[in-house]
């Protein structure tokens, strides 16, 4: 009697493990679909721009950003010394892609997959690329050879990517500029341009298919700059303001980033995507500008950066979208002094190229603003630039301990 009692238990027992089991690995699976399939999982990024030539190397570059907490970037291409030096460190990176190469994958999609074979695959998983910008800025520009290979390369990328059954892990994605929409004032106004809308229509058909969401360059800045008789420094900055009201939504404004923001939401909307995820792609403010670049100053790039970084850290949408995150990555995390065009376009950066902080907004930098001189006696006695900005970086944390 008390075997059979024993018995009967152990194999209700084992039924329930069984089916526990089973239970906890259908949950894990679904989990991992739902997380990998998002290049961007956190609110605040920045855009790790290299076009210049007195830049710390990679490996010091994710001390920073590690220090920075920092751990989601862009980049914009898929250089190998940057993955390398990425592997293990847990940062989540979107790879570029570069407009340069789109007629080529647009041709065929071997060539794609020649690509991703050689810039993407070899690093998974232990640098955790999590998506690929195709293009940038393509829609809207003036190579209109460009708009017409946009969707086949798009496709192909994510095809190829398919086929190595990668597409839960790395999202395909293009980033627009504002050059996109006939308009975006008041935000419930914004249209796509005509012209854009026979390229843009399918593409957002496709990403819809495919979960990817609608990736903007959204810059107050420049918005400000072209019109700073008419807008409000302070609208721009996230600083107290009147604000703005928008007659047929009945919403109200405080800032322009989410002016911006729901301007896409409403362009997305009247064409038939009013489900799509905006995220921000690029937004800064630059601290140095020419004579005619209005507000380009250190403190209201450190203003707009330091209230940007506020507002993204409290995980809230915007006022069109209140249930949908605001996410953004920020232009850009060095002072690049080999980019061309104004002054403003090499002092975005919220870190000088030595790895000190532009102005503060809470970061550390590699090396103090003060100590440079430091910096320059490590040198002085033979220590290899990474080694520099590495000893530099872990000061601060030896210091507290």
């Amino acid at each position: 009697m008390e075997y059979s009692y024993i018995v009967n238990m152990l194999t209700k027992y084992m039924r329930f493990s069984s089916f526990f089991l089973r239970f906890l690995l259908v949950f894990y699976l679904i989990s991992l679909n739902v997380l990998t399939a998002h290049a961007f999982t956190g609110t605040y990024g920045v855009n790790y721009g290299r076009r210049a030539d007195n830049l710390p190397p990679p490996g010091s570059v994710v001390t920073l950003l590690k220090a920075a907490k920092i751990k989601n970037i862009r980049i914009y291409d898929a250089d190998h010394e940057v993955l390398t030096a990425f592997k293990g460190s847990g940062i989540e990176i979107v790879v570029g892609l570069g407009n340069e190469f789109l007629k080529d994958i647009s041709v065929a999609e071997d060539r794609a997959m020649d690509w991703i074979k050689e810039n993407v695959q070899p690093f998974l998983p232990g640098t955790s690329i999590r998506g690929i910008a195709v293009g940038n800025e393509i829609l809207g520009g003036t190579n209109m050879e460009l708009w017409e290979v946009l969707l086949p390369a798009v496709k192909n990328v994510y095809n190829a990517l398919d086929r190595l059954d990668l597409t839960k892990v790395v999202q395909v994605s293009s980033p627009h500029s504002e050059a996109v929409f006939a308009n975006s004032f008041p935000p419930s106004s914004c249209t796509f341009r005509d012209d854009v809308l026979p390229f843009m229509k399918p593409l957002l058909q496709f990403f819809s298919q495919i979960g990817s969401p609608f990736y903007i360059n959204a810059y107050p800045f420049l918005a400000f700059k072209s019109d700073p008789e008419h807008i409000d420094i302070n609208y721009s900055l996230f600083q107290p303001n009147e604000g703005i009201d928008d007659a047929k939504t009945k919403l109200h404004y405080d800032n322009m980033f989410e002016a911006q923001v729901d301007a896409a939401y409403a362009a997305l909307e009247k064409v038939g995507f009013e489900k799509t995820e905006v995220i921000v792609s690029e937004t800064g403010w630059a601290s140095k500008g020419d004579e005619d670049e209005a507000g380009a100053t250190v403190k209201n790039a450190m203003t707009y950066n330091k209230n940007l970084r506020k507002r993204l850290l409290k995980k809230k949408g915007t006022p069109y979208r209140p249930k949908m995150v605001a996410k953004a990555y920020v232009f850009a995390l060095f002072n690049e002094n080999l980019k061309p065009g104004p002054t403003s376009e090499r002092n975005f950066g919220l870190f000088k190229a030595d790895g000190s902080i532009a102005y503060d907004i809470g970061f550390t930098g590699l090396v103090p603003s003060s100590a440079t001189s430091s910096l320059l006696s490590f040198k002085g006695i033979g220590l290899s630039n990474s080694l520099v900005f590495t000893i530099a970086a872990l000061l601060p944390l030896i210091l507290t301990l």
